[in-house]
């Protein structure tokens, strides 16, 4: 009797293992095991991404003022995409078409897929080519189009308010910036004292703790603190040390991961060990100037709208108002800047660690939804990722594949995520519609 009771219950436990095995997959991700059901089916993707690697946008007779050493040269104009930055986006977008075939959503091989594929970009030079990057890794030899608005026209999906989308209250987001910083934008500096030291440190060519011998005429520190109206699309102007140095930590976080000379980052004075902690500086002023929620929204409504119907047209499989795509379409990307992640993810409340850092918008870095079917039902539910090259993957030009992927992240959304890490498309749909002021919407 207790050897057939053991026959039976361990006949059990495979049939129990033999379900789960049929029933769960796992996908490898670079942060672990995402672990995604068969009996789900992908039906459609949205990519929100940053451009690639880009010149510094300029400034640099303003930022030598406060470095012993001018800033280095570049050999593109200013704010263009560069050469290395357009391959680490083909590299990525090959990386995209082997993670969603592997999914289902994509053909293995092949150009049929490229009539489901849509691709925007905003219209400045860096995002059109990094568009045009991914298109080429993505469906290699296949003519995969990138819609861009003519260069220079202010495209209301990527800057609705430069575009004349909304009237904005300036003296309210103004307040809220305020009632983020304790009324004291001076505060600001002592917050990220250290952080300023270490920069100082690098401007000046100072060793750690010593003091620094100027021979330029300004220090950071000096800079005094306030905040004033904005003009476009910046609502609120920081005026404060931390604004010059978002620049300047963002400038040597182009210059690691363009692949300069290690002499030319930071003038041999950083690396990977110490660009971590500078870029808090610039990662801190996105908070600050993108993230605050009457900001976020203003900005971002009008682009989440549009992310909403297109999914909404990918469920009901007709045309619904505001969609990006055709019904048939299973991939929507669109190419624009940190602000634009920042800015959904101030809307939204969203968070992410990836690469030792915490809410980072790196160049390449993309916002992922991807809407999943039940099998034999009307089920829908919504994952979210952050998606990101390491600083390494992008320095030493890393190929991606699944056995080298870049750094991928689960997102949990506030309004509507569940135990799961999902959300529920209705939920998801709430949480959206919830974000988005109809009266940025165009």
């Amino acid at each position: 009797m207790t050897i057939r009771r053991f026959s039976v219950i361990q006949a059990v436990s495979l049939v129990l293992c033999a379900n789960l095995s049929l029933n769960v997959q796992a996908a490898k991700s670079g942060s672990g095991e995402q672990t995604t059901i068969q009996k789900e089916e992908l039906k459609f993707v949205v990519i929100v991404s940053r451009h690639g690697v880009r010149s510094p946008t300029g400034k640099t007779d303003l930022l030598n003022r406060y470095s012993r050493q001018p800033w280095p040269a570049w050999s593109v104009p200013p704010g263009y995409l560069t050469e290395h930055g357009a391959q680490l986006m083909t590299l990525m977008g090959a990386y995209d078409h082997e993670l969603l075939a592997s999914m289902g959503l994509l053909a293995s091989t092949g150009c049929a897929d490229t009539q489901h594929i849509r691709i925007i970009a905003d219209s400045d030079q860096r995002t059109r080519e990094t568009g045009k990057a991914l298109a080429a890794g993505l469906a290699p030899g296949c003519k995969l189009e990138v819609t861009a608005l003519p260069e220079g026209t202010e495209d209301p999906l990527f800057h609705p308010l430069a575009a004349g989308v909304g009237n904005p209250d300036r003296a309210l987001a103004m307040q809220a910036v305020d009632g983020r910083i304790g009324g004291n934008p001076e505060g600001i500096t002592e917050a990220y004292r250290s952080q300023f030291a270490a920069l100082e440190e690098v401007l000046l060519a100072c060793s750690p703790g010593a003091e620094c011998k100027k021979e330029v005429p300004e220090s950071l520190f000096k800079i005094p603190g306030f905040l004033s109206l904005g003009k476009s699309d910046h609502l609120v102007e920081l005026h404060s040390p931390l604004g010059l140095a978002s620049t300047m930590t963002e400038n040597l976080l182009l210059e690691y991961t363009e692949s300069m000379d290690s002499a030319n980052v930071g003038w041999g004075r950083v690396d990977l060990g110490n660009l971590r902690g500078l870029l808090q500086l610039h990662i801190a002023a996105e908070d600050i100037s993108q993230r605050t929620a009457y900001i976020a929204r203003a900005q971002s409504s009008n682009l989440l709208s549009h992310v909403l119907r297109s999914m909404e047209q990918a469920v009901a499989g007709h045309p619904v108002s505001g969609s990006l795509i055709k019904p048939d379409d299973r991939l929507l990307i669109l190419v624009g800047h940190d602000t634009n992640l920042a800015n959904i993810a101030g809307a939204l409340g969203l968070n992410w660690l990836i690469d030792g850092r915490r809410d980072d918008t790196p160049p390449g870095g993309a916002l992922v939804f991807e809407l999943w079917k039940k099998a034999g039902a009307d089920e829908y539910a919504v994952r979210t990722f952050f998606i990101a090259q390491t600083l390494d993957q992008m320095r030493n030009k890393i190929p991606l594949s699944l056995g080298t992927p870049p750094e991928r992240v689960p997102v949990f959304v506030p309004g509507c995520g569940r135990r799961d890490g999902t959300c529920d498309w209705i939920g998801f749909q709430k949480a959206l519609d919830g974000a988005v002021d109809p009266s940025y919407l165009k």
